[in-house]
């Protein structure tokens, strides 16, 4: 197998037979595979894959089920491959087939990666002003702060070595969107990179996934990688969920103490526990979207994540008073508190309360050292 595109999907069956008919058209001569790796799409994508793979082996279909994430996407269905080369792509059909060929020779010729670069221009038509916006901000974020020194760090449209990827699959984070920025800043010596400029195109059906929650991971990523990969992806969410609930907390508060005639401290007890069943809430569908406990899990859930807070504010008060008697300051002291409460419940919850089902781990199929996609005639 000289190629698997990996295409991550979700509600994207209008796009699926599409996008096989222009893979075909324009893989002709090599000997290739396309996988849909989906995240149990509700608008029957992985059954239109799945029919397509009866009448052609080339198509292949991963469903996966409780978990959600286009780098995990990514990731397995990479390691599922055992093809020479990768293609990484959206199945939106924005992401222009025709330059895979180009992209193919690169790699041939010793790069080590090849990122299909959107025109500038071209995008920021197509994108609204918001997105367009956005999007610039992220690239300058990635290229200042992180050194993603290429034109298009955001892009979902590369190819890569498969022997390259299984050899940095262990260090990527499998949540969030943007898993070429996350290659880009994990590997620790330099890569022969490449870019093959592609004009974007409008989408035709389907619909954005671009929203708060791709924003927030994104943000996550880069405090991730900023940190040495000591603060975890979803770390950051788990900490705004928690500002949200301070202000959720002295709502609640300000409520009771107003509408009853009941005591402060059961006003304050009341309100922490309504805060706490609160993020728990928003945290289960944000912070873990791709491991949302529902029916009697959520409800055991929700108790492990009373008994998990409880230990972290143990915490917070303990460690912000030896930080009182260290320092005599009020204001450093309640910082490291809420600092070590903060990761006392996001490890606790991390563990606990949202068990992840597996772990990703890199297999190298590799028959031999020399990885090229070899056309055929």
């Amino acid at each position: 197998m000289d190629v698997s595109i990996v295409v991550p999907t979700l509600n994207e069956a209008a796009n699926v037979q599409r996008l096989v008919e222009l893979l075909s058209a324009t893989l002709t001569g090599y000997s290739w595979e396309v996988i849909f790796v989906d995240d149990d799409s509700q608008d029957g994508t992985p059954e239109v894959a799945k029919s397509l793979s009866q009448s052609d082996a080339r198509v292949r279909c991963l469903h996966r089920i409780g978990r959600r994430g286009l780098a995990g996407a990514c990731i397995e269905g990479v390691l599922s491959s055992a093809a020479t080369c990768i293609v990484v792509m959206d199945a939106d059909l924005q992401h222009d087939e025709r330059i895979i060929p180009a992209m193919l020779e690169r790699l041939s010729a010793g790069a080590d990666l090849v990122i299909g670069t959107r025109q500038k221009a071209q995008s920021d038509q197509i994108f609204s002003g918001k997105r367009s916006s956005a999007s610039r901000l992220a690239t300058d974020l990635a290229v200042s702060l992180l050194g993603a020194r290429v034109t298009d760090p955001m892009s979902g449209f590369f190819a890569i070595r498969r022997r390259l990827f299984n050899e940095l699959a262990p260090g990527l984070a499998d949540t969030g969107f943007k898993i070429l920025l996350d290659l880009l800043t994990t590997t620790s010596r330099p890569l022969a990179i490449e870019e093959v400029m592609y004009d974007f195109r409008h989408r035709e059906s389907g619909h954005s996934k671009f929203g708060v929650r791709v924003v927030l991971d994104y943000l996550g990523l880069v405090v991730h990688k900023l940190s040495g990969g000591l603060l975890p992806h979803r770390f950051l969410l788990f900490c705004i969920v928690g500002s949200i609930g301070v202000a959720a907390h002295l709502t609640a508060l300000r409520i009771l103490m107003q509408m009853t005639s009941l005591s402060f401290v059961v006003c304050q007890v009341m309100a922490t526990y309504l805060a706490m069943t609160f993020n728990f809430f928003l945290n289960n569908i944000l912070t873990y979207q791709d491991m949302v406990l529902r029916g009697t899990s959520a409800l055991k859930g929700l108790l492990k994540f009373y008994l998990v807070c409880t230990l972290g504010t143990l915490a917070n008060v303990g460690v912000a008073d030896l930080a009182l008697d260290v320092t005599g300051r009020w204001w450093l002291a309640g910082f490291a508190g809420i600092m070590t409460g903060s990761i006392v419940n996001f490890a606790m919850s991390d563990h606990f309360v949202w068990t992840p089902k597996r772990k990703v781990k890199s297999v190298s199929l590799d028959p031999a050292p020399v990885e090229t996609p070899v056309k055929t005639a």
